[in-house]
């Protein structure tokens, strides 16, 4: 098989759903029965006993089907061989701070770039039972039901989603201005606190794009091969290719992609929004 053959990946995508549903059940059976949650060094940024040991689940589920790759794991780091051309960008729980307060809106992530390009994504959310699977030319689906990106050709008529850093107490640079301007361009802009599931909605057409920064790979790669398989599009605020280590994406259908980036680039300043009227 060749490095990116459909029977190559199809495994790899076997594997990613094997280490989420493992880790899924983990988040389950310590939903709402925490004992401990700690702070990571930023406010908000929390770590439970569940992302620790799910973590650990989907590691073991990978040390024994791919034992030579790389992996960026949230919670461990780097781990593997550093020359591989295979990298996991893995997230045991994307929305922490959700399911540290009970708010069922969170997943597991489990993405895989090879060279560089993501190839592979899983994101499981254990409480709708939505799992997401997708791999580059296999196409994606939501519990194994092909999925597609919503028709949305307006930017007014568009629902979007975003969400802020966990330094957006300290920087300017925090969203703030866009989540402002952009609520008043669109029928709305939610914020679900899980990039993965951000990504999701919008592959499976419920909204219409997603724009957020101060992003790790592990929050994204997977959801990134969902959406294009989807259908939709991802690039860099300004439409360039997409660095995913700079933070930044802008995820849509497609349709509403460049009016979405049109918009970020043209957002006011926030002390300058009350006397705009766009």
């Amino acid at each position: 098989m060749t490095l990116n053959s459909p029977e190559q990946l199809q495994i790899f995508l076997d594997v990613a759903t094997e280490a989420a549903l493992a880790a899924g059940v983990i988040l389950q059976d310590n939903y709402l029965k925490l004992e401990q949650i700690e702070e990571k060094g930023r406010p908000g940024d929390l770590v439970t006993e569940a992302d620790k040991q799910a973590e650990a689940a989907i590691l073991k589920v990978l040390n024994r089907h791919v034992p030579h790759h790389q992996i960026l794991a949230e919670e461990s780091g780097t781990l593997g061989q550093a020359d591989s051309e295979y990298l996991w960008a893995i997230d045991p729980l994307d929305g922490t701070t959700n399911y540290a307060h009970g708010y069922p809106m969170s997943a597991v992530s489990v993405g895989l770039s090879i060279q560089g390009s993501p190839q592979v994504g899983v994101v499981y959310n254990p409480f709708r039972d939505e799992l997401f699977r997708a791999a580059k030319g296999l196409g994606a689906t939501c519990n194994r039901r092909p999925i597609r990106v919503s028709q949305t050709q307006e930017l007014g008529k568009s629902l979007l989603v975003t969400g802020f850093a966990y330094d957006r107490r300290e920087t300017t640079d925090n969203n703030y201005a866009e989540f402002c301007y952009l609520t008043h361009l669109t029928q709305g802009v939610r914020r679900s606190g899980s990039a993965s599931l951000d990504l999701t909605d919008v592959a499976c057409g419920r909204l219409d794009g997603y724009w957020e920064r101060g992003l790790k790979p592990w929050d994204v790669v997977a959801g990134i091969v969902l959406l294009e398989e989807a259908g939709g599009k991802v690039t860099a605020y300004d439409g360039s290719p997409i660095e995913i280590n700079s933070g930044r994406i802008l995820a849509t259908n497609g349709e509403i992609h460049p009016y979405l980036s049109k918009a970020l680039g043209e957002t006011p300043a926030l002390s300058e929004w009350k006397s705009t009227n766009p």
